[in-house]
């Protein structure tokens, strides 16, 4: 009985924690929608979409920062508590998911159109140290 506790915890503190930036992937997202663009819309279009990622992405970030502190702090003091952690999916990490895949998707039609936009990476996991990237 004395493991069963342990292990179970473990559990519940793999199980229970949100996801990182850099665990978060793309959703597919059509570049098809983005063919009437012109170069110059889609550039407007990638700076908004990266803004508001790295906007969602310091949330998300600070959501797993806040879910590992209390998974801390839970299997520390009260390890049932740790039932009670949001998980994974969060509103926050669906619509950074999102904002990855028409990012990917903007890109994409950017290649194709031959726009020459450069499409710096997110710097996953780390969202809320950075600054915003253009």
């Amino acid at each position: 009985m004395r493991m069963t506790v342990p292990l179970f915890a473990g559990a519940a503190f793999l199980a229970g924690c949100a996801a990182d930036t850099s665990q978060i992937r793309a959703i597919h997202v059509s570049a098809l929608q983005y063919d009437d663009h012109t170069c110059e819309q889609l550039r407007g279009e990638a700076a908004r979409i990266t803004r508001k990622a790295v906007e969602v992405g310091r949330r998300v970030d600070k959501e797993a920062a806040d879910d590992d502190a209390q998974t801390g702090v839970g299997l520390v003091l009260f390890w049932p508590a740790l039932f009670f952690l949001e998980g994974e999916e969060t509103a926050s990490t669906s619509e950074y998911a999102e904002l990855k895949g028409h990012r990917n998707a903007i890109e994409e039609a950017s290649i194709r159109k031959e726009c020459g936009i450069e499409f710096k990476p997110l710097l996953e996991g780390q969202m809320h140290k950075m600054g915003e990237e253009s």
